[in-house]
């Protein structure tokens, strides 16, 4: 990070994107204990849900992302870490969703649609304040766009009719 940039927010994803994992590992739980009153032995297995619930734990937790003045830092991984950036003059598009479960639970995802050839598309994936992480990365992206003079110009390679670069193919009938 260079001396003049600056972090405008960081987050991680929330734990409830592994409620439906967790309701899995409390059904076989469940399970597990069932079968280990008649089966002692059955006992030794209660270690895979458990196992399996803290992986999905630190899957979440380990899941960064850090906005600053002139990139989007995602930093990910329990054992080995990945770190990409997006530079912000390559962000696209910007989209927010709320399903009723994340408005019920504050929640939302902001998709980020970029021209990053190795992060074409990214989704920060159930954050606190997604509303005011979107417009602080809207108003971001504009501002580092103007500072580095960059324009967005998306090359489409069907044609309309009408369209100029179609009127004027010499190969065209």
């Amino acid at each position: 990070m260079s001396s003049d940039e600056t972090t405008l927010w960081k987050g991680s994803p929330s734990q409830w994107l592994n409620l439906g994992p967790f309701v899995i590992t409390a059904l076989l739980a469940g399970g597990v204990v069932a079968g280990g009153i008649f089966f002692p032995p059955a006992w030794a297995l209660m270690v895979i849900p458990i196992l399996y619930a803290v992986w999905r734990f630190l899957l979440v937790k380990s899941r960064r992302f850090e906005l600053t003045t002139e990139r989007l830092r995602v930093t990910e991984g329990v054992f080995n870490q990945k770190i990409d950036e997006i530079e912000l003059y390559r962000v696209k598009d910007i989209a927010m969703e709320r399903p009723l479960w994340m408005r019920l639970t504050g929640l939302a995802s902001v998709n980020l649609q970029t021209s990053d050839r190795s992060l074409p598309f990214l989704t920060i994936p159930a954050i606190v304040n997604g509303v005011e992480l979107r417009e602080k990365l809207r108003k971001q992206v504009e501002v580092i766009r103007d500072s580095k003079r960059v324009r967005e110009l998306d090359m489409d390679d069907h044609h309309e009719p009408g369209d100029l670069d179609h009127a004027l193919d010499v190969n065209s009938p």
